[in-house]
């Protein structure tokens, strides 16, 4: 029973991932190491095919194998997770939800810049 719930949390991780790929305002990668995570923990077929998948090449190999990110990566997982963290620090009137925010900015630029190493990019 476990195990599907994992395939099934995963294929919605990888439906919203794949939905991220087009639309700039979901973050993809998140979702796909959901979806690699959840497939691992629910079926070694699904993670097999998941791993082999044009999409798990693109957006995570490079992560995964050697939790690096290419510079083009790097740049619009900032600049996409910053233009979302941007209306909840403009609309909210708490002071707290704004520190905790810029707090996010922090550590989301220092995580992502240095401890994320930078891969060259691949030949398509």
């Amino acid at each position: 029973m476990i195990k599907k719930i994992y395939i099934i949390i995963g294929s919605i991780a990888l439906l919203i991932g794949i939905i991220g790929i087009v639309l700039p305002v979901l973050p993809t990668t998140p979702f796909l190491l959901l979806t690699s995570f959840c497939y691992a923990k629910g079926s070694e077929r699904f993670y097999n095919w998941f791993i082999k998948t044009k999409i798990y090449k693109k957006h995570l190999e490079s992560f995964v194998e050697n939790r690096s990110m290419t510079v083009r990566t790097k740049a619009s997982t900032l600049s996409l997770a910053s233009f979302m963290l941007l209306f909840p620090l403009i609309l909210t009137d708490s002071i707290h939800l704004r520190i905790f925010i810029i707090f996010l900015y922090i550590f989301k630029y220092y995580y992502i810049l240095f401890r994320v190493k930078t891969a060259k990019e691949r030949a398509r």
